[in-house]
């Protein structure tokens, strides 16, 4: 999908879907961005599906890109689910990218890839929440393959860059991974969360996230804020719905500090 700015406000220009990924835009608040939510029409993703999702912001123009629901990851007999995610942001422009969580059955394998490509003065706030099994039905993601990379470039440069490999190998098993204090020390979820100020040190945007995060705490969350080569980056270990709601009120923090928005996310969050 494409937006661009035009008679002074920003629209859709651009939208090709094809099942099981479809695209909707509920009418957001006066005050508020244009809003785009993915719905997978399956109702999850199953082994050997592949997913592309490609977002255009073009010159000044501003948009919320979302999704319906947690994304299902289901379990796997030995084919990889595939999402390729490229993100661009043209010159002063600002993008929003946070779906929900993802949600790893056991034994599902998934390989996902987001690249962000930022023009000169560009901005974006995105990341992603990674649930390890359905918690509440006492599921655990002991076993499969999760693959998740994240490249931010600015102007073509690579910025950032994080890779997070977990998988069965060398006779291990995933569950032995996640309870390691070294790796996840048996957190349920993980996130992360990544701002791009447009023309702002991130510096500055450091002291109050760590007291929103803060004031987010909870038993058995871990947190933290860094700022590093243009760009805050926020991570999140721990309960699933502990995570999500700190997770969201971070999130709601960075857009109104960064671009004066509203701080609150669309009601398909709070469903």
């Amino acid at each position: 999908m494409g937006f661009a700015l035009r008679d002074g406000a920003t629209r859709l220009v651009h939208l090709y879907e094809r099942n099981p990924l479809r695209v909707l835009f509920p009418n957001p608040s006066p005050e508020d961005l244009p809003t785009a939510v993915l719905v997978t029409t399956s109702g999850g993703l199953v082994a050997g599906d592949r997913i592309d999702v490609a977002v255009t912001v073009g010159e000044g123009a501003a948009a919320h890109v979302t999704a319906s629901a947690a994304e299902k990851i289901y379990r796997s007999t030995g084919a990889t689910t595939r999402v390729e995610q490229e993100l661009t942001v043209e010159t002063n422009a600002w993008l929003e990218f946070l779906p929900p969580e993802a949600i790893l059955f056991d034994r599902a394998r998934l390989r996902r890839h987001t690249r962000v490509e930022l023009g000169a003065g560009a901005g974006f706030l995105g990341g992603g929440i990674i649930v390890f099994g359905r918690i509440a039905m006492g599921e655990r993601f002991a076993a499969g393959l999760l693959h998740e990379v994240w490249e931010v470039h600015r102007n073509g440069r690579l910025i950032w860059g994080d890779a997070l490999h977990v998988a069965n190998s060398q006779g291990g098993d995933v569950a032995s991974i996640i309870a390691d204090p070294a790796c996840f020390d048996g957190a349920d979820a993980c996130a992360t969360l990544i701002l791009a100020p447009r023309d702002r040190d991130p510096h500055g945007f450091v002291d109050a996230a760590r007291e929103v995060q803060q004031r987010s705490a909870a038993e058995g969350l871990c947190s933290g804020v860094t700022a590093v080569n243009g760009l805050l980056v926020a991570r999140w270990l721990g309960d699933p719905v502990k995570l999500r709601r700190a997770y969201a009120d971070l999130a709601c923090h960075l857009r109104a500090e960064a671009m004066g928005l509203p701080p609150r996310l669309p009601r398909l969050w709070h469903v």
